[in-house]
């Protein structure tokens, strides 16, 4: 056993848990450019948990994913987990269907990821130094996670939603068209809230932070942090004298009259924005080009362009029409398959040819790409957008130049091809940047002390406290129900539940998860003849007690205190059109209530806007369009439940929750089993289609009783089989 493998386990060196959900990713021979979801996040997550793993302050890094069991892919997506070497381990998380699915069709099984997620580290039995969040959906992940354990999180964005959009529309794409396509409303908001809830964001170069982010309602650069990725030196290293040519060379000569001539490449997914059609438009605009050097384009793998998906199948089909149009024939290469080992030859290619990258894209975050052509000698043009910009500071070694310019592409490659004293300048000057600016062991090191910085500044709560109550520590299930309109509301309905619940007190847990305040729930409880429950969350999930005698959490007081200011955000709500504060008896510590009056009231994503532009972190509730409460970031009904069920060691499948309204949602929601009584609120029909919330056709406790028959709950707790289930 390797030594850091045994400080882990000793609970020695830090943890570090690492979030890329989507994609394809794996140890060894990644599919790079297979299609838009594997692309350089897919190699950064991995070369990042490796280099972390090797520091000697890290015991163990977890590199959380998604599994997947496909037929259209490699076996080895569905392995739960794959050794990275000294301490670091791929572990792939159920989320939603086990089919690949593409990101954009990830968003509703989310929360779902997020709770398998925790079940992981909670069998590890190690608590996580930092949850860093690759992406907006691992964003989102990462922030669950962040709140419910009370640890630090880190996000790093690796491309951005408001700038692809902004992106596609100039390119001429509609905005309606990169809805249905892109979901991007539902990224640009998971950007939003990761930013605000982030303790820091990892960005790859300065123009990120100044140019890309700053396009956010939760922009606030001092919580920003510049750390551009490494790349690995002893796979990407310059062409040796008279070395071989390489395996893949045979693929790309066959394309060419002239395979002694300089290459220009450029490597990419077939994505639209990538831009190969203007490097494309600017090799055949170019007469001295087209004589001097050939193109060679490497846009992922396919047997069958038309088994590919359509953004994918119409980059491809247009630059086969392109070169058809402009009779490249002999002159452009553009093989179907490369391996993942071939990369690093495919840049010696360039190199040893004296030839030239190429990086066209519309927007590029950083260019992963440029610093392994650097690192291999070769030159590069590169687009002037994003990081570029930052490497080409470092290394001066190549020209930036407009994306939707291909005569000016065409000439920065003429000038570089043409002038064999600027080539040898420029390739030399690569290869000294990337070995000063971006080493992965350097990126490491600064990650580390930066997780260190941020475990001074986070506390965490304690969560001890569990001989309050025994009921809670002697089941594995539990029923926990809102009040109003859930469980009362029909005094024949609740007294059959009531009678349910006395018949199995042995085996399931009760508790309620309400709106109102402590003492109106107790007086509401005892009105109806419910007894003591063993578990209260109470104002929307802002306080939690146990049994009859209301004993309070302190452990959860301290963990959802973190960075709660209300007196700031009670200032800042109460200028805002539509609120009006409710009673002081209905103010608690955690929670501010508001009535909302619905012709005024400008809605909630105006409100988070707010709050987020004014750097106050708060959970803003909006129920029966007529209350509006505001919360600590870390308390909901959801995230009370998840913490009760932690602490307790409930299973969080083993959980039945019952709601009827908004403030229900996001304890629906998740690996929880779910119910929405028959008598449910409008506003949560967007949950239909959700695998683990039942609609129930029965109104108030009937409904909750036609839940546990649904999901069997003293025995198989889960969906039917023939509902169709076959997700986590």
């Amino acid at each position: 056993m390797k030594k850091t493998q045994s400080k882990a386990r000793a609970g020695e060196g830090l943890y570090l848990v690492l979030v890329s959900v989507h994609g394809l990713i794996r140890a060894h021979n990644l599919e790079l450019g297979r299609d838009a979801d594997t692309g350089g996040q897919t190699l950064y997550v991995v070369e990042l948990a490796r280099a972390l793993a090797r520091h000697p302050e890290v015991g163990r890094v977890d590199l959380l994913t998604r599994r997947v069991e496909d037929v259209r892919i490699a076996n080895d997506y569905a392995e739960r987990e794959e050794d990275l070497g000294d301490g670091a381990r791929i572990v792939r998380v159920d989320c939603g269907p086990r089919r690949y699915l593409h990101k954009e069709k990830l968003w509703p099984h989310l929360d779902c990821y997020a709770d398998n997620a925790l079940d992981h580290i909670r069998r590890v039995g190690l608590f996580p130094d930092v949850i860093h969040g690759h992406y907006a959906d691992a964003g989102y992940v990462a922030t669950r996670l962040s709140n419910l354990l009370g640890v630090p999180m880190l996000q790093t964005g690796h491309s951005l939603g408001r700038v692809k959009r902004e992106r596609l529309l100039a390119n001429g794409m509609k905005e309606a068209d990169i809805e249905s396509r892109y979901n991007i409303s539902l990224r640009i908001q998971a950007e939003e809230e990761a930013l605000a809830h982030a303790h820091r964001v990892i960005a790859s170069t300065q123009q990120e932070v100044d140019g890309q982010y700053a396009a956010y309602d939760n922009y606030h650069p001092s919580r920003m942090v510049v750390i551009p990725p490494g790349t690995d030196l002893s796979r990407f290293r310059p062409p040796k004298r008279g070395q071989r040519k390489p395996r893949i060379w045979p693929s790309i000569t066959r394309f060419l009259e002239r395979p002694d001539r300089p290459l220009i490449m450029a490597l990419s997914r077939a994505d639209e924005r990538k831009n190969i059609r203007a490097l494309v438009d600017a090799y055949a605009g170019s007469e001295w080009l087209r004589e001097h050097a050939n193109l060679l384009i490497v846009a992922g793998n396919r047997d069958d362009i038309g088994d590919l998906d359509k953004g994918a199948r119409q980059v491809l089909r247009d630059l086969l029409l392109r070169i058809d149009r402009y009779d490249l024939y002999g002159k452009v290469a553009y093989p179907k398959h490369h391996q993942s080992d071939d990369v690093p030859d495919l840049y010696r290619l360039v190199a040893s040819t004296r030839g030239v990258f190429v990086n066209p894209a519309l927007t590029e975050p950083f260019g992963l790409t440029l610093i392994e052509a650097a690192a291999s000698g070769a030159p590069i043009v590169a687009t002037n957008d994003g990081g570029p910009q930052e490497i080409l500071s470092r290394c001066h070694n190549g020209v930036l130049v407009d994306p939707l310019d291909p005569p000016g592409i065409a000439s920065a490659i003429e000038t570089i091809l043409g002038d064999r004293q600027l080539w040898r300048r420029f390739s030399e000057q690569g290869l000294k940047g990337v070995r000063e600016h971006y080493s992965w062991d350097g990126h490491a090191a600064r990650c580390v002390r930066l997780i260190k910085q941020l475990g001074r500044e986070v506390k965490r709560a304690r969560r001890d406290q569990r001989s309050v109550s025994g009921r809670l520590a002697d089941v594995d299930r539990a029923v926990l129900t809102d009040i109003d309109n859930t469980l009362i509301g029909d005094p024949a309905a609740l007294k059959a539940f009531l009678a349910w619940i006395r018949k199995h007190r042995d085996q399931v847990a009760f508790g309620v998860a309400t709106g109102r305040r402590l003492d109106s729930a107790q007086e509401a409880l005892a009105r109806h003849g419910v007894p003591a429950p063993d578990l209260w969350i109470t104002s929307v999930g802002a306080e939690i007690y146990y049994g009859a005698e209301a004993t309070p959490d302190k452990g959860w007081e301290q963990h959802i205190s973190h960075r709660w200011q209300p007196a700031q955000l009670r200032d800042l709500l109460l200028e805002q059109p539509g609120l009006s504060l409710q009673p002081e008896v209905d103010q608690r510590r955690f929670k501010i209530s508001f009535f909302v009056d619905p012709e005024k009231f400008e809605g909630v994503p105006a409100l988070e806007r707010l709050l987020y532009q004014a750097d106050l972190h708060a959970r803003v509730i909006h129920s029966h369009d007529m209350f509006l409460d505001v919360l600590p970031v870390r308390a909901s009904k959801g995230l009370a439940v998840r913490y009760v069920a932690d602490k307790w060691g409930i299973p969080l499948e083993q959980v039945l929750v019952a709601g009827d309204s908004g403030n229900d949602e996001d304890m629906l929601r998740g690996r929880l089993l779910g119910v929405v009584v028959g008598n449910h609120h409008p506003e949560l029909d967007k949950l239909r289609g959700f695998e683990r919330i039942y609609f129930a056709e029965a109104m108030h406790a009937r409904g909750i009783l036609e839940a546990v028959e649904y999901f069997d709950l003293l025995n198989r707790c889960d969906i039917p089989a023939q509902a169709g289930h076959d997700a986590a």
